[in-house]
Parts: C-alpha cells; sequence; structure tokens
C-alpha cells in the first residue's frame, strides 16, 4: 500500500504541535518554579493542579487509544450491549472519587503503593509494584496498539514504525516536563478527540454504502445468551473495581490541591468519559450496517474476525472525505498518546520512589531520583511498545489489563484505605498468593494459558463461564482478611512467640500491628523552605510506636533545598 502524504504529513504536524505544548508546559513550569525540580514536582505537578487542566487530564487520561478503538471493535464485533468498557470505567471513576479519592488525597501520599509500604514496610509493599506495572505496561500496550493499527490502515505506514514513533514522542515531552507536561498536552488531546470524532460520525453515517433500514438493532444491539449472563456480570465488575488502583488515577488524585477537589474531579471526569464514548460506539453501529463490498469496491472484505481490530481506521478510511479522514487520524492520535504518556510516567513514578528510593537506595537525592524516573520511562515505553506489537485484539489488552489488577490489588486496596488497622504483611501475602494461583489456573487464551482448574459451567469449547475473576478476588479479600486476624490473635495472645515474627509485623512490648506513624513536619528551614505534605519515616517493616524523637527519622536535603525522607526499612 503506497504512503499517504497527505495524510502524513497531516499526522507529523499533530505530532509536532503536542511535542510543542508538552516542552513548552514543561518550561512554562521550570521558569515560574526554578527551584522546584525534586520528585513531588515531576511526579503530582508540584500538587498544584488546576480545576480546568485536572478535568481534562483526568478525562483524558481514561479516553485513550484503546477506549475509542476497542469500543468501535467490540460494537461491530458483539454489539452494543457488549460495549462494557466506556461505561464501567466510567463507574470506577465515580467510585474511585467517592470512596477512595479524598483519604488518599487527605494523608498526602506520593504514590498509589505508598500505603502499603508503610503499612507493611518498603519491601512486601514493593511486591505490589509487580501487577500495578503489568497493568500499566497491557494498558500502554493497547493504546500504542490502536494507535499503529490506525496509521497503518489510514497512511499506509508500518505497524512497527506507526507505534515506535508515537511512543517515542509521547515519551520525549514527558522526559521534559512530567505531569506538568503530560496534563497540558492532555487539554490540547481532549479537544482535538472531541472535535475529530464528532466530526466523523455524520459524513460515515451518510456515506452511499451505509444503510442504517437494512441492519435491525438486534444486529448492532447485540445479544446477552443465557450461558453469558455469569460471564457479563462479571466485566462490568471487573472494569468497575479492576479500574480503581491505578497509579495513572491516582497520580492526579494526589496532584490536586485538596481532597474534596481531587473528588469532584473524579465525577467530573466520570460523566466526560461516558460523553466520549458516543462517537465510537456510533461509528461502530454504522460499520454493521455497511455494504463493505460497495465500501471498499471490492479491495477488501471486512468481517469481524478478521478486521475487528482496526475496523474504527477502515470507517475513517472508506467511508469519510480525506481530511475527515485526517481529522479522525488525529482525534485517534491524541487519545492515544494523552494516556500513554500519563502511563509511562506513571509506572516509572511507582519504580523510582516505591522500588529504587525506598528498598535499595533510600539516602539517594531528589536530583538523583528523578534521574531515575527518566530512564524508568523509557524503559516502560520500550516494553508497552513491544507487547503493541505482538498481541492481537485491542480491546482484549484493554480487558486483560483490568483483569490483572482486579483480581490482585483491588482486595489490597479496599483493605488498606477501609480496613487498615486490621490489615498486616501477613495477610497480604496470602491474598496476593492465592489471588495469583486460582486466577492462573483459571487459564487465559489471550496468553495462551491453558485451563488447569475448571469451574462451575465451564464449556470446552465456550471456556470459562462462571464469574471465576470475581471469586478469585473475592478469595484474595477473604484470604487477606482471614491470615490477618489469625496472626495477630496467636501473636497478641502469645500463641506463636513474637520471637518467630519473621516480618516484624507485631512489637514485643504491645504486640501490636498498627501502621507506622505518620508526622507532620512543616517549616523546616532551608531558605524558610517548608514541607508541605507528610513525611513517613518508618523504623522497622510495621513498627507500632506512637512517639518518635529527633534521632529516630532522617531528613536528606538534596543540592536544590528538596526535603527527603529517609526510609530505613526492614
Amino acid at each position: 500500500m503506497a504512503i499517504n502524504v497527505g495524510g502524513l504529513v497531516s499526522v507529523i504536524v499533530f505530532y509536532l504541535v503536542i511535542l510543542a505544548v508538552g516542552i513548552w508546559a514543561g518550561w512554562k513550569h521550570g521558569k515560574k518554579s526554578n527551584k522546584e525540580t525534586g520528585t513531588e514536582s515531576v511526579m503530582l505537578a508540584g500538587r498544584n493542579m488546576g480545576v480546568f487542566v485536572g478535568i481534562m487530564t483526568m478525562t483524558a487520561t481514561w479516553v485513550d487509544g484503546g477506549y475509542i478503538m476497542g469500543s468501535a471493535e467490540v460494537v461491530f464485533t458483539s454489539g452494543v450491549v457488549w460495549c462494557q468498557a466506556p461505561f464501567g470505567y466510567a463507574v470506577a471513576l465515580f467510585l474511585g472519587g467517592l470512596f477512595f479519592a479524598g483519604p488518599m488525597r487527605s494523608a498526602g501520599y506520593h504514590t498509589m503503593l505508598d500505603p502499603f509500604q508503610e503499612k507493611y514496610g518498603a519491601k512486601i509493599g514493593g511486591v505490589l509494584y509487580l501487577p500495578a506495572l503489568c497493568g500499566e505496561i497491557l494498558w500502554s500496550s493497547a493504546i500504542l496498539a490502536s494507535l499503529g493499527s490506525t496509521l497503518s490502515v489510514i497512511l499506509g505506514l508500518d505497524n512497527t514504525i506507526s507505534v515506535l514513533v508515537s511512543a517515542s514522542v509521547a515519551m520525549l515531552y514527558t522526559l521534559f516536563g512530567g505531569l506538568y507536561s503530560v496534563a497540558y498536552t492532555d487539554v490540547v488531546q481532549l479537544f482535538c478527540v472531541a472535535f475529530g470524532l464528532i466530526l466523523c460520525v455524520p459524513f460515515a453515517w451518510s456515506n452511499p454504502a451505509v444503510d442504517m433500514s437494512s441492519t435491525s438493532p438486534a444486529t448492532w444491539g447485540g445479544t446477552i445468551e443465557t450461558h453469558n449472563i455469569g460471564v457479563y456480570t462479571e466485566n462490568y465488575l471487573l472494569l468497575i473495581m479492576g479500574g480503581i488502583p491505578w497509579q495513572v488515577y491516582f497520580q492526579r488524585v494526589l496532584a490536586f490541591r485538596t481532597p474534596k477537589q481531587a473528588q469532584t474531579m473524579s465525577y467530573v471526569a466520570g460523566l466526560g468519559s461516558i460523553l466520549m464514548a458516543a462517537p465510537p460506539i456510533l461509528l461502530g453501529v454504522v460499520a454493521t450496517a455497511t455494504d463493505w463490498s460497495i465500501a471498499t469496491n471490492g479491495s477488501i472484505n471486512v468481517t469481524a474476525e478478521e478486521n475487528g481490530k482496526i475496523i474504527l481506521p477502515l470507517v475513517l478510511q472508506y467511508l469519510t472525505p480525506a481530511w475527515v479522514s485526517y481529522v479522525g487520524l488525529g482525534a485517534v492520535s491524541a487519545a492515544a498518546m494523552s494516556s500513554a504518556d500519563s502511563s509511562m510516567l506513571s509506572s516509572s513514578s511507582m519504580f523510582a520512589r516505591n522500588i529504587y528510593q525506598a528498598i535499595f537506595f533510600p539516602l539517594v537525592s531528589e536530583r538523583h531520583v528523578v534521574r531515575v524516573i527518566w530512564v524508568a520511562i523509557v524503559v516502560v515505553a520500550a516494553l508497552a511498545s513491544l507487547v503493541a506489537l505482538t498481541v492481537n485484539s485491542i480491546y482484549g489488552l484493554f480487558v486483560l489489563s483490568a483483569d490483572l489488577v482486579y483480581v490482585l490489588l483491588f482486595p489490597q486496596l479496599l483493605l488498606i484505605i477501609h480496613w487498615k488497622a486490621h490489615c498486616n504483611s501477613y495477610g497480604s501475602i496470602v491474598s496476593m498468593l492465592t489471588g495469583f494461583i486460582f486466577r492462573i489456573l483459571g487459564g487465559e487464551p489471550l496468553l495462551g494459558l491453558p485451563v488447569v482448574l475448571a469451574y462451575p459451567y465451564y464449556d470446552p469449547e465456550l471456556g470459562q463461564l462462571f464469574p471465576f475473576r470475581t471469586l478469585c478476588m473475592i478469595i484474595a479479600l477473604v484470604s487477606h482478611m482471614f491470615v490477618s486476624l489469625l496472626a495477630s490473635w496467636m501473636f497478641k495472645n502469645n500463641y506463636v512467640p513474637v520471637k518467630w515474627d519473621v516480618l516484624h509485623c507485631f512489637d514485643a512490648a504491645d504486640k501490636s500491628c498498627a501502621s507506622p506513624p505518620v508526622r507532620q513536619v512543616s517549616n523546616i528551614l532551608d531558605g524558610n523552605k517548608s514541607v508541605d505534605d507528610k513525611f513517613r519515616c518508618q523504623l522497622s517493616s510495621n513498627s507500632s510506636d506512637a512517639t518518635l524523637s529527633a534521632e529516630e527519622f532522617e531528613l536528606t536535603k538534596t543540592h536544590q533545598g528538596q526535603i527527603n525522607p529517609t526510609f530505613t526499612l526492614s
């Protein structure tokens, strides 16, 4: 296929504009706050996220390439009723704001993993980085795969080149300005998505090859067969509860000025994400009512099985004028990049703070940690690009990322926020192991994992029909609670000597398993610079001392006058 020069030029211009906005945002912030170059500035925009930019960046983060391409794909292949991801993630934003945003922002955390490391210690809490990282990479891969497919179909570019170039552009401006660059580019990208997709709908709908009267609502609406009720219900549970424990979400929650603002922005973003789902759903409906032999002049035999992944690019290519398809291409590119950059930054932030600094090098300076974030961004971008080039289904990647987070992270986050006084490291470890084992035994066709454990209603052809992922999540949740209470009862009543407390959850003096103290540090003089949030200084994995002397915690200062909490975690 020959390269579409006009479309290629429009994409290059779009990429240059986005890159320029990202670099400008980073430069503007650097000029305004010359000394604010620490991790809080890069990761959380100095906790000074404005209302308008906050709404735009939180909405744009969820309305990504996988969201748009995946929605059109599943409508074309299965019907509107099976397009669950947009609505599930919208509800996740509402529930995240209602139950999680307030407590997380009030505590002044830097990442989603901070409360785990505060409670369980750096090493055990850091283990939760693995499912979080896998979820972020799968999500980023879905985003990049959607963009690569679009550029390949409309422009005739090689899919590999499309993915790598797109990932590189997003990586560059993220490196330059951190969350500031990501947030400001999100504003531009969200406007591009809204304008581009809304513009495409009437042109595609009115194409002569489209005959809505020839297609019944049952065709484009889809049906839910009796044996799929369990799967359908679980998909919503997976998307709603699995859509909450994401660093990319909490990075924005923690960047807002107040807890109330963080909650409000979650609600507004949830509403915005539902509205933004309408255009791709409509374009998916148009695809089902299209006579593709007429639209393509017989050049392509479009089928759900073969072309579902690229149905949106095909709609833009064959059902809209060339200039409209370029605008639509810009919309898909904007959606993809608005979330790819966020995912790169969020997973890199967790690695630098919760793994590199908290576990291995607690005394490093803020500037050093920022450099680690830069390196991690490059690595994450490379891993996401690799997965995007090797997996076929965009929607499958989209759902699989939520699957992993749902089973392994949601029970942990729910309990650490709302049952913290009773949690301990023993329960957390057992929860991770049981959830992981039962989930793997259920198999995963997308990864080629065979079914070892046939749950009720298993069908050799249709697969697992029982909501086994939810069962795995419940097993993980219950095992966490049971083992935590059992360990507490055994050590508190001296049925097991405290010397056998290998995870240091229970202090010999009072046999409690309280979370480490949180100290409010302010007005620390270094040119009258104050620290705006809470520093957590943990002397052991689960120390329960009520007070700390001045000698029991350390604060190290970087060359920029930043204050860096020193973790001494066992």
